[in-house]
């Protein structure tokens, strides 16, 4: 979900972030203000984390959670710019709930310039999580990183979902003083649970929200469990993430926007096969702005390679009433619109009953702009209606797709791509039911299946679904 950001000519005021200092950090060396002198790190001495973490920009601050302490995030949790927060492997931390419908729940923002190093491991995964007894979609905000990135704005904005004035500085990206190869730190497996806030109608925080993120940044073995909104949206950006996992997003799965230029290698995403969302939940989705403005720059261009979208049943594909609106539909396996580019190839879509989707409603001559820039490339790609189709007052056409194979099937999505069990769900962190059944299997034969790209299920151990 999207919406046009207002743009910001200043930073918040150096009083307003001062005043939002966690005062129940512990500082080792000898302060000036609310500084040390030295860098140092930052110990909190209570588990509830809340407000600003670090502030000034005396020196850098290490601000470090050991998976010792069950922490907790009280509202919107701010990294300060040029701060570092370190987060051990094993490492739980749960959002508390929000408290009113205008209040996010906790969440965790980490600013331009600031860092967070969350590396867990595949036997200790650090798990971002409800604080409720019986969490639920929604229950907390989620994390957002913001950086430096280029963007497709045309000066930095503040981000989607994050309520007016916050305490610290919520803006990324720009074309102007930006870098592609900026470093917002480190996020190696890790889950994400239950996340995503409404602020107001499309201004939400996804599970994972990669705003203005720089190509120095690593992401990879990533999981967004049961996200209210989108389980990862970019907005701008040039970051390269690897193995990541979206299981039962209201929203999109995996949402391009506003010039992100990087690529997705090995992804796998699930819909929720028991609701969804009022704008139609899809596998993809691309635009390259909100207006569909082909002349902004950058341009949204994703490279997704080894991707496996599995959608739901043909009765569950059509339905238009679906839970918690009462409202909600399935839309596409991808949806590429608004002037979006794309190069997807070596993946598997399945179970919607639109595949690839085209759309020409907005952006200026649309149609010239996707032949010959993108391209689909060695992808199996099933409907139950249409593998392959257009849409809008221009549709463009689609003979730019090259060594895909279209599956049509109204009743079995997997008949003729013969994947384990797809509309399963495991009850270990395996993802055995998405591997190619045999090496016969279409997706195996063809090379798209992308589980059987190097040789183990990097699943194993640390996701759930």
């Amino acid at each position: 979900m999207k919406r046009k950001p207002v743009i910001f000519a200043a930073l918040a005021s150096a009083a307003i972030i001062s005043a939002a200092l966690v005062s129940s950090c512990k500082k080792d060396a000898s302060v000036a203000g609310d500084r040390a002198l030295s860098a140092t790190q930052v110990v909190p001495t209570s588990s509830t984390l809340s407000g600003v973490l670090g502030t000034g920009h005396t020196v850098v601050d290490s601000i470090h959670l050991t998976s010792s302490v069950a922490w907790h995030l009280s509202g919107l949790v701010y990294v300060d710019s040029a701060d570092v927060l370190i987060i051990d492997a094993g490492t739980t931390i749960r959002g508390d709930l929000s408290t009113s419908s205008s209040v996010p729940g906790g969440g965790l923002v980490i600013t331009r310039g600031a860092k967070l190093l969350a590396q867990g491991t595949a036997a200790s995964p650090i798990v971002f999580t409800s604080a409720a007894t019986t969490p639920v979609s929604g229950d907390w905000s989620g994390v957002v990183i913001l950086g430096n990135a280029p963007t497709n704005h045309s000066g930095r904005v503040q981000v989607e979902g994050i309520p007016t004035n916050p305490p610290a500085n919520a803006t990324f990206g720009g074309n102007v003083g930006t870098s592609c190869s900026d470093n917002s730190g480190i996020l190696t497996y890790v889950r994400i649970e239950y996340a995503g806030y409404e602020l107001s109608t499309d201004n939400e925080i996804n599970g994972l929200t990669l705003a203005g993120v720089g190509s120095g940044t690593t992401i990879n073995h990533v999981e967004v469990y049961k996200s209210k909104d989108d389980a990862f949206e970019f907005f701008g950006g040039c970051v390269s993430p690897s193995y990541l996992i979206s299981v039962d997003a209201l929203d999109d799965m995996f949402d391009f926007d506003n010039g992100f230029s990087g690529s997705i290698s090995y992804a796998l995403g699930l819909s929720d096969t028991t609701r969804a969302d009022k704008s139609q939940s899809n596998g993809i989705e691309s635009d390259n702005n909100a207006t569909g403005d082909s002349t902004a720059s950058p341009v949204t261009l994703p490279v997704v390679n080894h991707m496996t979208i599995v959608g739901v049943t043909p009765t569950r594909a059509s339905i238009t009433n679906g839970q918690p609106s009462g409202t909600g539909s399935y839309g596409r396996a991808a949806h590429l619109r608004r002037s979006s580019r794309f190069n997807i190839q070596n993946s598997v879509f399945m179970g919607f009953n639109k595949g690839f989707s085209l759309d020409g409603t907005l952006g200026n001559t649309p149609c010239a702009y996707f032949r010959g820039l993108s391209a689909l490339t060695n992808n199996i790609v099933h409907a139950y209606v249409t593998p392959f189709g257009t849409e809008g007052s221009s549709p463009c056409s689609v003979t730019l797709t090259s060594g895909n194979v279209a599956i049509t099937n109204a009743t079995n999505a997997n008949a003729a791509i013969q994947l384990v069990a797809p509309f399963s769900r495991p009850t270990t962190s395996s993802a055995a039911n998405w591997f190619p059944a045999s090496t016969s299997s279409p997706a195996q034969v063809k090379g798209s299946g992308a589980f059987s790209f190097g040789g183990t299920d990097w699943t194993a151990g640390w996701s759930r679904y």
